[in-house]
């Protein structure tokens, strides 16, 4: 067989690990922070020994590493890169797919009646103190790593907590990227209790990949 040959069959390996949604959902998870398998079955919604499964095929190619810590195993992301791929493969798709821009625009587009904050405009905002930057990402994600200043209330607490938050200023929302619901949801619940709130168009692996400092919080 050509040595080039013999290549393409090593990148198609990469290929065939990503052709599953289920994988895709599981790498974007990962872009969060390190997971064990038993935290992303639940996020995903998979039973444990399917997302073994999906995670086993994502190691495979290289795409995911682990750890083992007692009882539990770890995953998180090979690289940077990684990340920097899936979030190619989105693109292309918005760009090249009309099922995609449908659905983006009938299950997120339309769901924003106020524009959506801009990496930009949260930047200045944030620096001039007249915004307050909410995490409703579950709470592990959180410590893993946030953007700097954001207040943590994952979204299954906030209907409740709501009253934490200052009136004074208007709340910006972020989540895992700019597909995921809890962003969208956050800014239902706040509007709906009265308050001026808006989301972040990304979301943390977007601000990361900007080059945007990034807090985490240390294990105590």
């Amino acid at each position: 067989m050509r040595p080039k040959r013999r290549l393409f069959e090593q990148f198609s390996r990469i290929g065939k690990a990503l052709s599953s949604s289920s994988r895709l959902e599981l790498l974007e998870l990962l872009a969060q922070g390190e997971r064990t398998v038993e935290a992303l079955a639940r996020e995903a919604s998979l039973s444990v020994a399917n997302a073994s499964h999906h995670l086993r095929a994502l190691r495979e190619a290289r795409l995911v590493d682990a750890r083992k810590d007692g009882l539990f195993v770890h995953y998180r992301l090979a690289g940077d890169d990684v990340d920097e791929l899936t979030r190619l493969i989105r693109t292309i798709g918005e760009r090249h797919i009309a099922e995609v821009d449908g659905i983006v625009k009938k299950y997120f587009t339309s769901r924003d009646r106020l524009e959506p904050v801009t990496r930009e405009e949260l930047l200045e905002r944030s620096r001039a103190g007249t915004v307050l930057v909410l995490d409703v990402r579950p709470a592990e994600e959180y410590r893993a790593g946030h953007i700097p200043g954001a207040m943590s209330i994952p979204l299954a607490e906030l209907e409740r907590r709501v009253d934490e938050l200052s009136r004074g200023k208007e709340i910006v929302a972020y989540c895992r990227g700019p597909y995921c619901v809890l962003a969208f949801r956050a800014v239902e619940v706040l509007r709906a209790r009265g308050r001026k709130a808006r989301r972040l168009e990304e979301g943390l692996p977007e601000w990361r990949a900007a080059g945007l400092e990034i807090e985490k919080e240390l294990p105590s």
